[in-house]
């Protein structure tokens, strides 16, 4: 919202009936989950954010383990709700395992 991809802040989970832009999938609209990695792009003042939506749930780890294959360096962003989980950690490690900064 704030680097003008889209023009209005929706709950992601889509009470509010739009949800997730980044989830195309209609089990992933459905559960309010992510399934299948997506990726998209924004600006921030001079800078190019590239960002790569994937899953939390340890059934779906290969999708984030492709993810971290390709990247330069990563930011994990935690739901501040639910801190830190189990899959947390395991992504934590996948970072470290793939040398993603």
């Amino acid at each position: 919202y704030y680097t003008g991809r889209i023009d209005a802040i929706h709950d992601v989970k889509g009470k509010d009936g739009v949800g997730a832009k980044m989830d195309s999938m209609e089990l992933e609209r459905e559960k309010g989950i992510t399934i299948q990695s997506a990726a998209t792009f924004c600006n921030w003042k001079d800078t190019s954010i590239n960002i790569i939506d994937t899953p939390g749930h340890v059934d779906f780890t290969i999708e984030v383990e492709r993810a971290l294959r390709v990247l330069d360096g990563a930011i994990m962003v935690v739901c501040g709700a639910s801190g830190v989980q189990s899959q947390t950690l395991t992504v934590d490690r996948q970072m470290n395992r793939y040398k993603v900064p």
